[in-house]
């Protein structure tokens, strides 16, 4: 899925005003930071199924601290505890965001971010990668599915349904522009038509930054930590 929003508008520049002015320079410098929207690329199927997971532990979860006995709640809480950011981390925090400037790929543990001037490679093969700087990535937010590619090339040259179902029809069904493609293999095209637009701008230029999510890694770590002494001491 890949989502943008529009350019917003800003007011020109008064030239009778102080250039000094605090004001005038901070709008200036959000509108720069806003110029250009990021395209959205997340995997709706892995929401969708995080969502429902998240609502059936807590259902599951909430129900064992109510009205469990003994070191009942106890355990519910350090499950809940590591299952939540577990099922977030996996499912609802993915996502790949790329502007002209930069590509930000945000999977469970980390999110790397690479200008696209250190971007050598997007492949998709089992897993969508990116290579930057040497190094591989891998982009969970745009998972690969073999079916669905299997499914776009059989797709690829065929008649529509309504030219099938109504052999007379005098004004067939316009084709689709270029080869059917799946998902992942569209949204992989897309990032290589912007890495090549943009890789030779002056802000796309730098290094690659890498940061570890360490507010989904420490509450999982807890979980673990309380649910392993419970087991133990219990």
């Amino acid at each position: 899925m890949t989502s943008s929003d529009s350019q917003p508008s800003g007011s020109a520049e008064d030239p009778s005003g102080d250039p000094q002015d605090p004001k005038a320079s901070g709008a200036k410098a959000a509108a720069s930071e806003q110029a250009y929207a990021d395209h959205a690329f997340r995997s709706g199927a892995a929401m969708t199924g995080g969502v429902l997971l998240l609502a059936l532990a807590l259902w599951l979860g909430g129900d064992a601290v109510i009205r469990g006995e003994g070191r009942t709640p106890w355990l519910a809480l350090a499950g809940l505890l590591l299952a939540v950011p577990l099922v977030v981390a996996f499912t609802l925090r993915p996502a790949v965001y790329a502007n002209e400037t930069r590509l930000r790929v945000r999977n469970p543990f980390r999110t790397i971010t690479m200008p696209w001037a250190t971007v050598e490679s997007l492949t998709a093969a089992y897993s969508s990668e990116v290579v930057a700087e040497g190094q591989k990535y891998q982009m969970w937010a745009i998972p690969v599915s073999l079916r669905a590619r299997k499914k776009a090339a059989r797709g690829t040259g065929r008649p529509s349904r309504r030219e099938v179902s109504d052999p007379h029809l005098r004004v067939p069904a316009a084709a689709p522009e270029g080869p059917v493609r799946a998902p992942s293999d569209q949204a992989l095209a897309d990032l290589r038509e912007l890495q090549e637009m943009n890789e030779k701008r002056p802000e796309a230029q730098g290094s690659v930054v890498v940061r570890w999510t360490y507010e989904v890694i420490a509450p999982c770590v807890a979980g673990a930590v309380l649910l392993a002494v419970l087991l133990v001491v219990g």
